[in-house]
């Protein structure tokens, strides 16, 4: 049975968190860069369409559409994205768990152990 743990393997398994906060923070800064630049040239457009046709109510119902599209598809987005970074994170937990518990109980038990938790195999 294995019951040091190798540095090296420890070193390994541990997650950047640093790294991981660095992407999430530059993905939510230039996601917002992107969508107010985005909604800067829709209004200038917009200004420019009604001082050419003097009409601002049509213009104004298509402008509203495309900066609520813009905005609710960045918050989606943004959400989506957290939400798969934190299931990312859990797996990668569990998987840690998994491989230090299977080095802790070392090939000759594992059979027992598996039967024991999981139960039999059906064959």
């Amino acid at each position: 049975m294995v019951t040091d743990k190798p540095p090296a393997l420890d070193a390994l398994m541990k997650p950047d968190d640093l790294t991981a906060a660095q992407a999430d923070a530059a993905r939510w800064r230039y996601g917002f860069f992107v969508v107010v630049t985005g909604i800067v040239a829709i209004l200038v457009a917009f200004a420019a369409a009604v001082f050419a046709t003097r009409e601002f109510a049509p213009m104004f119902a298509g402008v509203a559409g495309v900066v609520g599209t813009i905005i609710g598809a960045y918050f989606g987005v943004q959400a989506g994205q957290s939400g798969k970074a934190r299931v990312e994170a859990e797996l990668s937990k569990a998987q840690e768990l998994v491989v230090r518990l299977a080095a802790y109980v070392g090939t000759e038990n594992a059979p027992r152990v598996i039967d024991e938790v999981l139960g039999r195999r059906r064959s």
